[in-house]
């Protein structure tokens, strides 16, 4: 976070210099890039196979997890990788045959959140030490990661992008027609728990920088803006990565001269980006409209 004698400047040289002074800092944009990387990647799948709920679920029962571990006095970043880990196999047998969640579903996770969520205000209340865990596990504490953290999201970024390039063609044709998918002989059921196993390291890293309430801004909306722009999988995919990496690099650098929360950025630019998109997608449409109906009086 900014201290006194730091100051932004028009000298952008500079400032980039000021950014990596501390280690913190250094620690803050290796973490972000990596963390940005997976949810873009990840997010995409995840908003084409309709199962944004599932993922903010598993953004809940790791808010427990995190506390737990903080309470027996262990990682809350390790704590958060199991209760995702168990989030998603939970997920995966409440599911139906494929990735489309069905009313049940949803109710049946919609309890497991809510009692997640009072199960972990419980461990932080019995770990005594309950306003600042509370706001670092749902608001994000990017600034605050250790070099194990570092270590431990390197170590989850490869086995996440491991595995979803191994599954990534496969999965994308379950996530678009799983019938047919299954009918060609896709293992679409075990795809399905394969991807929410992704999904769940994906959860816990970005929960270290957005937090349990904010985790859709970097797991749902820069995938949704890249699939306003573009139907293209290969082109999605890398739009969204960027876009994840843009809201968290910039991101992080206002917060770093300003007294505001890394997380208030991150998730600003992204909405704000998204309105502006849509806005485009929305004048575009009425402009082909009009002139189509133009077309019509001067040919009709």
């Amino acid at each position: 976070m900014p201290t006194s004698d730091v100051q932004f400047s028009w000298n952008l040289v500079f400032d980039v210099q000021q950014l990596f002074t501390y280690h913190f800092m250094q620690n803050a944009f290796l973490a972000g890039m990596l963390i940005a990387l997976i949810a873009g990647s990840v997010g995409y799948f995840m908003v084409l196979r309709s199962q944004s709920f599932a993922g903010h679920t598993m953004a809940q029962v790791g808010f427990a997890g995190a506390s737990g571990a903080l309470l027996f006095g262990g990682s809350p970043v390790v704590g958060l990788l199991v209760s995702c880990i168990a989030a998603a196999l939970g997920i995966g047998l409440l599911g139906g045959r494929s990735s489309q969640t069905s009313w049940v579903h949803g109710i049946a996770i919609g309890t497991i959140q809510t009692f997640s969520m009072g199960l972990g205000i419980l461990f932080l209340q019995l770990s005594h030490s309950y306003t600042e865990n509370v706001y670092a596990i749902l608001f994000g504490a990017v600034l605050g990661i250790s070099d194990q953290d570092v270590q431990l999201v390197v170590l989850t970024t490869f086995v996440t992008l491991a595995g979803l390039i191994v599954i990534a063609r496969p999965l994308l044709f379950a996530s678009i027609d799983p019938d047919v998918a299954d009918a060609r002989g896709v293992p679409v059921r075990l795809l399905d728990y394969a991807f929410l196993i992704l999904l769940a390291f994906a959860v816990a890293q970005s929960v270290q920088v957005v937090g349990v309430l904010l985790i859709f801004g970097l797991l749902v909306t820069p995938s949704a803006i890249a699939q306003q722009v573009t139907c293209r999988p290969g082109i999605a995919v890398g739009l969204s990565i960027f876009l994840a990496l843009f809201f968290t690099w910039v991101g992080l650098a206002v917060a770093y001269f300003t007294p505001y929360p890394v997380g208030f950025f991150i998730t600003g630019l992204a909405f704000g980006t998204y309105i502006l998109v849509r806005l485009f997608r929305v004048g575009r449409t009425m402009f082909v409209r009009r002139r189509w109906f133009q077309r019509q009086r001067v040919f009709g």
